[in-house]
C-alpha cells in the first residue's frame, strides 16, 4: 500500500501560466521524491502599467512517501 502526500507550492514565470507551472514542478522535484502530480489551485497574474509583468501559480503537489 502505498502512502502518498500533498504540499501547496506557488511558482512565479514572466513568460506564462505553463512556464510557471513547469518551473514550480521541476523545482518540487529537487527537493521532493516521487513526484506523482501537480493540481492548479489559483492563477494570478502582478501588472505593472497595465502591463501583465509576472505569471504565478499556486498548485497542490501530491508525492508517495518513502516505505
Amino acid at each position: 500500500m502505498s502512502v502518498a502526500r500533498i504540499t501547496e507550492i506557488s511558482a512565479t514565470s514572466n513568460k506564462s501560466f505553463d512556464d510557471a507551472a513547469k518551473l514550480g514542478v521541476e523545482r518540487a522535484n529537487k527537493t521532493l521524491r516521487n513526484v506523482k502530480s501537480a493540481w492548479i489551485k489559483e492563477q494570478t497574474v502582478r501588472v505593472e502599467d497595465g502591463a501583465i509583468i509576472e505569471y504565478q501559480v499556486n498548485m497542490l503537489v501530491t508525492f508517495v512517501l518513502d516505505d
